[in-house]
């Protein structure tokens, strides 16, 4: 199995309902084709580097996936189409994707992400002696002390 990443410039110009339903339509292709979703990045609005069917702005979709050369035809040719996409570009990211460990993955960065925030609401907690206490006790040392272990001199042999 592969990972792709396929980009897709739409319409900027149709209803929310409408660009969700041809966001949710591509999402349904890539399981009916034996592949994996992954992920998506819904980018927004965004001005194009040049005009593209007369419209200077484009509505910017990623999506992430594995899957064979079969996905890719199908969503390529939904959007060929599709007079709603003004664009795309799919690129192989990985020839030999383990979707199991991929999907692990993101789901271990999300977990991630929510932890440093608990982690600040905690410190906020602290008062400032508490936190000084907890820097010094945590082996970290002090900008002077890094200085002076610069400056000293190499033994001479």
């Amino acid at each position: 199995m592969r990972r792709y990443e396929t980009i897709v410039i739409i319409d900027p110009d149709i209803s929310e309902e409408d660009r969700t339903t041809l966001i949710t339509k591509t999402r349904e292709i890539i399981p009916q084709q034996e592949g994996v979703f992954l992920q998506e990045n819904q980018w927004g609005v965004k001005k194009l580097a040049y005009e593209i069917k007369k419209k200077p702005r484009g509505y910017y979709v990623l999506m992430d996936y594995c899957g064979t050369g079969k996905v890719v035809d199908e969503i390529e040719r939904f959007f060929r189409i599709d007079d709603r996409v003004m664009k795309y570009l799919t690129v192989q990211i990985d020839p030999h994707a383990d979707a199991e460990k991929i999907l692990a993955d993101l789901a271990a960065a999300k977990e991630k992400e929510g932890a440093p925030q608990e982690a600040a609401a905690s410190d906020e907690g602290q008062s400032a002696s508490e936190q000084q206490v907890a820097g010094s006790s945590s082996g970290k040392e002090s900008p002077a002390a890094q200085n002076d272990q610069v400056n000293e001199p190499a033994p001479e042999n």
